[in-house]
């Protein structure tokens, strides 16, 4: 068995609780489809799901990067694709994007962000479904291998760090919305790259707290603090602040870490416990963290 943190609460179950069915049919005479589709992968004896999205751009001539985007406890794929859409971005930028479906706890799906204990709640082997979905993927289209890309909401946060944490040498670079890492994460973490990370927090948040009152849980300057050591990136941040229609957001950023990573965390004064939908400098957060994360593989700064 192992550990899982869970957000359990209504709003979150509700938020993503109901799906409509926005699946292409694959087009089997075509080696390399573009397009939207929901596939399966069948892993440690259960069938999973997943979407998968091709840019147009897409011709297969060259390796392309790959991003996952984990949806929040309780979250449903299809759904979170909307509300936190990245296709925009893959048709600009040329990327592959994916959007896994986690696995049922006690009616809600989630994504098993902790090893074995007999404390954890999830026997779901979403590493290993990570792993197997890359290697699926790449299998099928040209993925540039060293820019994979790894970023999540709430629950799926969480994951994303604990993938980064314990499947590094799969993951370039990550991002994070509304979620924070583990006691347990942190204590057991060991990358085996300088990983650049990107935060994006409210400061309002009831059910991920900015000062991490929850027990088992980092606050967001303790998960700062952590990757900024790791990277051997500058403890001074440079800060900078913008008013978005009467929301401020604070944006620090602690660069020259090891293979050129920085760390940069985006606070949002009063921001709650959503995929925030903020604007800095004329960026939302998916191309906030797109922007990110593409200056990486993983060797560092490209």
């Amino acid at each position: 068995m192992k550990r899982l943190f869970v957000v359990s609460i209504v709003a979150l179950s509700n938020l993503f609780s109901c799906s409509e069915n926005d699946d292409t049919p694959l087009d089997t005479t075509n080696t390399n489809p573009t397009g939207l589709f929901t596939r399966t992968l069948y892993h440690d004896g259960v069938t999973r799901e997943y979407i998968i999205y091709v840019p147009d751009s897409y011709d297969g001539t060259s390796g392309v990067p790959l991003m996952l985007n984990f949806h929040g406890y309780g979250g449903v794929a299809s759904q979170y694709l909307k509300y936190a859409d990245m296709r925009p971005l893959a048709d600009t930028e040329n990327f592959i994007l994916v959007y896994p479906q986690g696995t049922l706890l006690a009616g809600d799906p989630h994504w098993n962000s902790g090893l074995e204990s007999n404390e954890n709640k999830s026997n779901a082997d979403d590493f290993g479904f990570a792993e197997a979905l890359i290697d699926e993927i790449s299998s099928s289209y040209n993925i540039d291998l060293a820019r994979v890309y790894a970023c999540g909401y709430s629950n799926g946060a969480f994951f994303t760090y604990a993938l980064a944490c314990y499947h590094s040498d799969k993951i370039a670079a990550i991002g994070s919305v509304a979620g924070t890492m583990m006691e347990e994460t942190r204590a057991n973490c060991s990358p085996s790259h300088p990983m650049a990370m990107i935060s994006i927090h409210g400061t309002a948040d009831k059910y991920v707290p900015y000062g991490g009152e929850s027990e088992g849980l980092l606050s967001i300057d303790e998960v700062l603090t952590y990757w900024i050591s790791f990277n051997s990136a500058s403890t001074t941040p440079i800060v900078n602040s913008m008013d978005d229609s009467g929301t401020t957001i604070e944006r620090y950023s602690y660069a020259d870490g090891d293979n050129n990573t920085s760390v940069e965390h985006y606070k949002v004064i009063d921001g709650g416990h959503v995929w925030l939908d903020i604007s800095y400098d004329g960026s939302n957060t998916s191309r906030l963290i797109w922007n990110f994360v593409s200056r990486y593989d993983i060797s560092g700064l490209r």
